[in-house]
């Protein structure tokens, strides 16, 4: 009977850990999220040295470059920001977060926005823009020459653990 007990707590403690971890994550698109989606940049080794050139060094003498992103499903959420610097001969996301920077000049900042679905459901930077998937302001030609990385920016973005706001 004890041993009976034991099991159901046990299996009962382990079925909510991933309840847990679910609750915990933060909303998409929302700062909280987007300062993890900063951590997890700074995770990925093809973000940190493919972009660590030229693309990072076009900032427009600021020291950092603007990624505004935002949800067009979630028209209530405002977008969110990340702030990408040269640091340590790497590209390095310095800031997640609310939008602090409200002039972005689209000759090195970027802004990209799309659905829920098309956000989770990306697949290649490329065809994505080319069928209004993603849509994107900033310096095309640069972007052009990075789809590698684009690639794995995308990828972090359904990656990073998020609950969905209720529709």
């Amino acid at each position: 009977m004890i041993r009976k007990m034991f099991v159901s707590v046990v299996l009962g403690t382990v079925a909510l850990v991933p309840a847990m971890a679910l609750a915990a994550a933060p909303e998409f698109m929302s700062p909280q999220w987007a300062s993890e989606l900063c951590t997890a940049w700074n995770q990925n080794s093809i973000l940190t040295t493919k972009l660590a050139g030229d693309w990072i060094k076009n900032n427009g003498h600021k020291g950092y470059k603007v990624m505004e992103i935002s949800d067009s499903s979630l028209k209530s959420l405002p977008p969110v920001q990340l702030e990408i610097a040269p640091k340590d001969g790497k590209a390095e996301c310095i800031y997640g977060g609310a939008v602090k920077v409200t002039d972005l000049n689209y000759n090195y900042d970027y802004k990209m926005w799309a659905t829920t679905h098309d956000w989770y459901h990306m697949g290649s930077p490329m065809m994505a823009m080319m069928f209004g998937r993603l849509n994107f302001k900033g310096p095309k030609m640069e972007a052009m020459e990075n789809m590698g990385p684009f690639s794995e920016f995308l990828k972090l973005v359904k990656e990073t653990p998020a609950t969905l706001p209720a529709s």
